[in-house]
């Protein structure tokens, strides 16, 4: 109950830029990044959900920026957005970093990404960040999300459903599905733009949607209760077929997320693995 109402909240008061900053390679940077330093899989969503958050409000701060110098000149209105801007992007590796350190932080396993770790890793992509740069740069991070890091990510909805699951009765093999779940996971962060753009062409069964149903699907993909459930949608159907429906119907009444989405959110993600458009 806690979760879907934190998940309600969210998508309330979701931005118009949300999703902007889960581009592909971002992405697979912070994966391999927490591949290298040895980090538990909560903790490279954490990082992700964590720079997605920063980096909107940086965006903003150049919006407010913009609006603030409406007055003034246009040459120097163009030039203190274009600073915040340039800003952005010189700092944008570092601030990733920052994030991936945050969020180690908050793991249970206490593998914590230090500073040295950290500053012999962008050194070696040729940037000369100080010690204390690294961690301002922390703390901007902190301060511009007000300290509100802690942040619930997929992996705690897809693991929160499968003991739901598994208390309420359902024998499935809870360690290969929990691998299979997390292994899905990885690939809907990875292909999450096509992924979502099947799923909107399947929901309003046109191959060609406009904007309004673009622009009103975000809180579809942002929608981590969706996504979990059907990720475990998906890892049932490859690994237990015969149970599938069964598990489907279930998981429409915990959620309420009818048994209809689920199926075409597997659909999506089944549809991307096999790279075929067979239904």
């Amino acid at each position: 109950i806690h979760l879907a109402t934190e998940n309600e909240q969210y998508l309330s008061e979701l931005p118009d830029q949300a999703g902007c900053f889960k581009e592909t390679r971002t992405v697979e940077f912070i994966f391999l990044l927490s591949e290298k330093w040895h980090l538990d899989q909560s903790t490279r969503y954490q990082a992700v959900e964590l720079l997605e958050r920063f980096m909107i409000k940086q965006v903003e701060q150049i919006c407010k920026s913009s609006r603030d110098n409406v007055k003034s000149r246009e040459q120097g209105q163009g030039s203190s957005r274009s600073s915040l801007k340039d800003k952005i992007y010189d700092t944008f590796v570092l601030r990733l970093v920052s994030c991936i350190q945050l969020a180690s932080k908050l793991s249970l396993h206490y593998n914590i990404v230090n500073s040295d770790t950290a500053l012999k890793f962008l050194q070696s992509l040729k940037y000369s960040y100080t010690k204390e740069e690294l961690l301002e740069s922390e703390l901007e991070v902190l301060e511009s999300l007000r300290f509100h890091i802690n942040v619930s990510t997929p992996l705690a909805y897809v693991e929160l459903l499968l003991e739901v699951l598994g208390h309420n009765g359902f024998l499935l093999p809870a360690k290969p599905l929990h691998q299979m779940c997390l292994q899905l996971l990885d690939f809907s962060y990875l292909t999450r733009d096509s992924i979502y753009d099947t799923l909107l062409k399947v929901a309003i069964e046109n191959s060609t949607p406009s904007k309004l149903q673009v622009a009103k699907f975000l809180t579809v993909k942002e929608d981590f209760m969706l996504l979990a459930v059907g990720i475990i949608s998906t890892g049932v159907f490859i690994l237990n077929p015969r149970h599938w429906k069964q598990v489907v119907e279930h998981l429409n009444c915990i959620t309420g997320i009818t048994s209809q989405s689920i199926l075409e959110f597997s659909y999506a993600v089944l549809k991307h693995i096999i790279g075929s458009s067979t239904p």
